[in-house]
């Protein structure tokens, strides 16, 4: 399965919404997100209307059939649908954009656009693109430091379970929630409502205490996976219930 996912980047402290399509190996960008930030609209979802319009009448129809309708999260934490355009198309659109932001912006999005391809070369890259968006986010650095440590033990269990047959994202869910259940004593989603979260990432807004508990919980598991050999989705629930 192509590798999908979907996160933010930071221009000047600017969030910017991107997907990362595996399958096409490139990153689409929120067209309103980057409007919102080149032009200070106070409405940039209008603005983009208006823009689209002129493209179209200018000729431009190619620019604007590029842009690819996503469901992605808004700020009310719900998902909506909004137009990406990949690194190519989102260059036309800034061309159309008075601003005297446009040209650091595109030096950026040169730079960000082709990242995630450096970084399966060399993931140590994405380590550290990962510290410095929660440094630039306010997370002091010892929390940093932990959250790095917390993302490492979880590759490392996923890598296991991946070469022990397990496969399929929705296994990988439910052997997520018994380790979280032997942690915590409720599921991921639970814990989610109880910390009044919606689409946000839930380890991002564990205190310290929270992701040692849930790094231990993970290691754990890791270990005894190893150490009983568990193959299979089955004996891996065993390993992730009796960690």
């Amino acid at each position: 399965m192509a590798e999908q996912s979907t996160e933010i980047a930071l221009f000047e402290g600017r969030k910017i919404r991107r997907h990362w399509d595996g399958e096409r190996e490139r990153w689409y960008f929120s067209v309103v997100d980057v409007v919102a930030v080149l032009s200070d609209s106070k409405n940039p979802a209008v603005y983009w209307r208006v823009l689209k319009k002129r493209l179209l009448d200018q000729g431009s129809d190619q620019t604007v059939t590029n842009c690819n309708g996503l469901k992605m999260p808004a700020a009310d934490g719900k998902m909506r649908l909004t137009d990406m355009a990949d690194t190519e198309t989102m260059l036309r659109i800034i061309q159309s954009i008075p601003s005297p932001k446009a040209e650091p912006f595109k030096r950026w999005l040169a730079r960000v656009g082709y990242e995630r391809i450096a970084e399966i070369e060399d993931p140590e890259l994405a380590s550290k693109r990962a510290r410095a968006i929660y440094k630039a986010k306010g997370y002091p650095d010892d929390w940093v430091e932990k959250r790095m440590r917390s993302i490492a033990i979880r590759e490392e269990l996923t890598d296991e379970w991946k070469d022990r047959g397990v496969a399929e994202r929705k296994d990988y869910a439910i052997l997520t929630a018994e380790i979280s259940k032997a942690a915590f004593g409720v599921t991921p989603s639970e814990y989610k409502k109880l910390k009044g979260l919606k689409r946000q990432n839930l380890r991002d807004h564990m205190n310290d205490l929270e992701l040692i508990f849930s790094m231990l919980g993970e290691a754990a598991t890791t270990e005894i996976t190893r150490n009983r050999d568990a193959r299979g989705f089955d004996e891996n629930k065993q390993a992730a219930v009796h960690q």
